[in-house]
């Protein structure tokens, strides 16, 4: 049978499935598979070298950043602050020192972090170069964004206030 043959008259899941053969294991079996890899895991973690180790660690806070700024859900917990101070904890830097690397005042730091001042722009281009592009300033823009957006959309006390200040309103019906 030709190879064209084969790909008109079928899918390319139909042909994975069929070059794959399927592998059964006993419980037992699988308890030992189990076992080799978690021995094997173990063993590579291990050789990991504190960058490679720092690289990965780099890595999942910025998926788990880039996961909830794209999500629909809104967390409280999961402020700037939040995701910031993560950062400085995987690299083991004190906040001293952090604020140092990126030419800040301390209590400017502390206050980000403290979700007391809103980061500039030079801030977050600091942050993503500080971390030699691994989390783009982007995707801490975004959390900013995600706090503002839920403000506005939760926050009846300031429409109530700034309501005052609106007159001439669109007749409309919406």
């Amino acid at each position: 049978m030709s190879l064209k043959k084969i790909l008109d008259e079928h899918t390319s899941e139909e042909i994975a499935d069929a070059l794959i053969l399927p592998v059964k294991l006993t419980a037992k079996q699988k308890q030992e598979a189990d076992r080799q890899l978690a021995e094997h895991r173990e063993i590579r973690r291990a050789e990991m070298t504190r960058e490679e180790n720092l690289q990965l660690q780099l890595m999942q806070l910025k998926f788990r950043l880039e996961d909830y700024v794209n999500g629909e859900q809104y967390n409280p917990a999961f402020t700037f602050g939040y995701f910031l101070e993560q950062y400085l904890q995987l690299n083991n830097k004190k906040k001293k020192e952090f604020a140092a690397d990126i030419q800040i005042h301390e209590t400017l730091l502390s206050q980000i972090i403290r979700n007391r001042r809103e980061p500039n722009n030079s801030f977050i281009i600091r942050l993503e170069l500080h971390s030699n592009n691994a989390i783009p300033a982007i995707d801490w823009f975004k959390l900013i964004e995600k706090e503002k957006e839920h403000t506005i959309r939760t926050d009846s006390a300031l429409r109530k206030r700034e309501g005052k200040f609106v007159t001439g309103k669109l007749q409309l019906t919406v």
